[in-house]
C-alpha cells in the first residue's frame, strides 16, 4: 500500500495460470475483470477495513456492487507471468465511488480499467439500498 496523490494505492499480485488463457495462450479478457474485482476487495482490506458483511459500523452492509466498468487493453499477457493490479480510488461521490485499476507486468501497462461502485446495505425488507459512503471508510482509504 502506497500513498501518491493523497490517496492510497494497493498492489494485488496475479500469477497467470494456463487456464486463464485462450487457445492462443493469451489471457482471456474476462479474467482481467475478475482480477480487478478481487483487487477492489483487496484494496479495502489493505486499508484496514473488515470484509463488508462483517462491518459492524455499517449494519446490513453488503459491500459495493458494480454499476459500471470500462476497460482498455494495451498489451497481451500469457501464462507463467506475474501481473500486478494497482488499485486506487479515483473519485468519491455521495453514494458511489470510482476505482482505477492499472494492470502491469513490471513497467509494461497491460490493461487499465475503471469501476463505478455503490455502497449498499440491505433494508428492513431485504432489498439492496445505496447509502452515502461512510466517513470512516473514506478516512481509511485516504
Amino acid at each position: 500500500m502506497t500513498s501518491g496523490d493523497g490517496g492510497r494505492t494497493a498492489a494485488y499480485r496475479v500469477d497467470v495460470q494456463f487456464g486463464d488463457c485462450d487457445p492462443a495462450g493469451i489471457v482471456f479478457f474476462p479474467n482481467f475483470s475478475r482480477w480487478m474485482d478481487a483487487a477492489s476487495t483487496f484494496f479495502f482490506r489493505s486499508c484496514g477495513l473488515p470484509p463488508w458483511r462483517e462491518m459492524t459500523a455499517l449494519p446490513g452492509s453488503v459491500g459495493a456492487p458494480l454499476l459500471e466498468i470500462h476497460t482498455r487493453f494495451v498489451a497481451s499477457a500469457t501464462y507463467g507471468e506475474t501481473l500486478e493490479v494497482q488499485t486506487r480510488i479515483e473519485e468519491w461521490r455521495a453514494k458511489v465511488f470510482v476505482q482505477q485499476h492499472r494492470i502491469v507486468r513490471g513497467d509494461v501497462l497491460i490493461c487499465e480499467g475503471r469501476e463505478t461502485r455503490a455502497f449498499c446495505v440491505r433494508d428492513a425488507e431485504g432489498r439492496l439500498k445505496a447509502v452515502p459512503v461512510p466517513d470512516f471508510i473514506r478516512a481509511a482509504c485516504s
